[in-house]
């Protein structure tokens, strides 16, 4: 299905959550691996204050700490556009209002696994993943946490901030800022179903 069909002549958001939360994983990550830079980037700027959403949207709350929840990521980049990016609980359950986190994807070797600490976003309903801070500690299969200034992260995760809005109850779609910069950069994740 062309979903340009929910964003002409403007963005409709209802029928688009209806649509994306009547499918199944696999049609999801069909659907949304479609998206383009620019139906991201209107999404975004539709999703403002839609659908208000915290961490218990991207790991449920009843998901055992340090236990990985997978988000499928497809970023408006020319290349090497498909992600991961992997959250968990803190193995302290009183920790309860961050995630500890990182980038799975084909350049990990290089670029290191580009670790973060999720959290509430600088606005209302909305979610920063912010790679300025990393994780005390991850889960057991995890790669290294190092430094997001080491390999050619420095390039890419150093200083960054990514803000996710809701359009779903699978579907985040974000933005990067680095250094305080708005970036010209988007992204959409479909969360796994997550069995407990």
């Amino acid at each position: 299905m062309n979903l340009r069909m929910f964003l002409e002549p403007e963005a409709n958001l209802q029928q688009l959550t209806r649509y994306l939360d009547e499918l199944g994983h696999s049609g999801r990550l069909y659907q949304t691996q479609q998206w383009d830079k620019g139906i991201q980037a209107r999404l975004y700027e539709a999703a403002k204050g839609y659908r208000a959403i915290s961490v218990d949207d991207i790991v449920p709350p009843s998901t055992d700490p340090l236990r990985e929840v997978i988000h499928h990521g497809k970023n408006s980049l020319p290349m090497f556009s498909n992600f991961q990016k992997r959250f968990c609980r803190a193995a302290d359950g009183s920790v309860t209002d961050k995630l500890w986190g990182y980038n799975h994807q084909a350049m990990t070797a290089v670029t290191g696994p580009g670790y973060f600490v999720t959290h509430a976003g600088a606005n209302d309903g909305e979610v920063d993943v912010d790679y300025t801070v990393l994780p005390p500690e991850k889960c057991t299969e995890w790669p290294e946490i190092i430094s997001n200034s080491a390999k050619l992260g420095r390039f890419i995760y150093e200083g960054m901030v990514d803000t996710l809005r809701g359009i779903s109850q699978h579907v985040t779609i974000g933005r990067a800022t680095i250094k305080g910069k708005v970036q010209d950069a988007y992204f959409v994740l479909v969360r796994e179903d997550v069995n407990v």
